[in-house]
């Protein structure tokens, strides 16, 4: 039995559960394919955590997506504090300096998961097929041919892969990837502090990487990114808690008083990719299948949500103009501007990379002097927060008022 679909999402997670969300009223008949079993949620805090941005909330306030998400479980920072390992170099940021109450939110992934999928299966407009898998895409002229692994065939009008960074849709249709190593780990860990977070974002540049606390639920409770080598990252998980716990108090100079892991190491390679091509004949991909940047700022899932919610723009422009929402034409402005987006996105972070990477003298005056600048430089300041809080750019008609 072949059944049919205008749009297949491969991929459930956040990225991909925000595109089915934002087309929750329209007409179009969606499946989406994920091969991994929803989990329960954990009492414990996720080491996994995101920064989601102002904008990002709003998205999720429009769909009605930020009220499945336990409150308890949403840390507000207003503000946030970046500084120079050993150095003079220092810039603070309020979310008051642009009249707004909150710089963004500290979430666990799963708890943004679980609201999404809280939502989105009370779509009548949705079959979700999990767990299975697709194992085979053959694209017509006027429809896509899919074969799931659990034997189930498929024909959609536009199939979208938000399968992540080894996206398996990308690599089907042969889509080219430009992509660099960042010759980084990121270590993730949930710490107890001495110290109360008082709500504030943490970041430390040191010669080997940035390091970010990142306030949770619990005022003593931090989420930590530790970006470093591959052997450092090997070394520093293989380390008893006590010196982990000597050496993350150390390297974060003892802002938060004495620092003690509460949860698992885990740590994962950081690479850069880009995608030759966004969308072409009955394809388009969103999130880390088309893109991924470092985490030093954490915009990479609030960079996913706006690709998810720009394409179901575009998909509702088409569906109303009576056009095939499958034909690369018609996915064309959507590619254009999601590709800038993300353009703009990976050449901002390998600036700041760079900026931050080593410990020359020189290169360090530099940028302690450019940090003190552009602290006591209101304008510059208040820009660098509105793009952190994903006010700037084209956005989305989702987010008019």
């Amino acid at each position: 039995m072949m059944l049919s679909y205008d749009l297949t999402i491969i991929g459930g997670g956040m990225v991909g559960l925000t595109l089915a969300a934002t087309l929750a009223k329209s007409n179009l008949n969606i499946a989406i394919i994920e091969n991994k079993e929803a989990k329960p949620l954990q009492d414990s805090p996720a080491t996994r955590v995101s920064a989601i941005s102002a904008t990002s909330k709003t998205i999720f306030e429009k769909m009605n997506v930020w009220q499945h998400i336990d409150t308890q479980r949403i840390t507000p920072y207003q503000t946030m504090y970046v500084w120079e390992k050993d150095s003079f170099g220092k810039i603070a940021f309020d979310a008051q300096q642009v009249e707004a109450e909150q710089l963004g939110y500290i979430i666990e992934n799963e708890q943004i998961q679980h609201a999404l999928q809280a939502s989105v299966q009370k779509q009548a407009n949705v079959t979700f097929y999990h767990p299975d898998k697709l194992t085979n895409i053959a694209l017509g002229e006027g429809e896509a041919w899919l074969t799931l692994e659990s034997g189930k065939n498929i024909t959609t009008k536009l199939v979208v892969g938000a399968d992540g960074a080894n996206s398996w849709v990308r690599n089907k249709v042969d889509i080219p990837l430009t992509h660099w190593d960042y010759n980084h780990h990121a270590l993730v860990a949930t710490v107890k502090t001495d110290l109360a977070h008082e709500y504030c974002a943490r970041q430390v540049f040191t010669p080997e990487g940035p390091l970010a606390f990142l306030p949770l639920f619990e005022e003593n409770l931090c989420s930590i990114v530790w970006s470093v080598s591959p052997e450092k990252a090997k070394q520093l998980q293989a380390l008893s808690e006590l010196e982990f716990n000597k050496q993350l108090t150390r390297t974060f100079d003892n802002r938060l008083g004495f620092c003690e892991v509460q949860s698992e190491r885990h740590s994962f390679p950081l690479t850069m990719r880009y995608a030759r091509d966004f969308a072409k004949h009955r394809i388009a991909l969103i999130g880390d299948a088309a893109h991924t940047i470092h985490p030093l700022a954490g915009q990479g899932v609030n960079l996913g949500l706006l690709d998810a919610v720009s394409l179901a723009q575009c998909i509702l422009e088409n569906n109303q103009a009576d056009k095939d929402i499958g034909v690369y034409a018609n996915l064309r402005h959507f590619e254009r501007w999601r590709k800038t987006e993300a353009a703009q996105m990976v050449a901002s972070m390998e600036v700041l990379k760079q900026l931050f990477h080593g410990d020359n003298p020189v290169q360090k005056t530099i940028r302690d002097l450019a940090l003190v600048f552009a602290d006591n430089v209101n304008p510059l300041k208040k820009q660098f927060i509105k793009q952190a809080m994903g006010l700037s750019g084209e956005l989305p008609s989702i987010l008019n008022p």
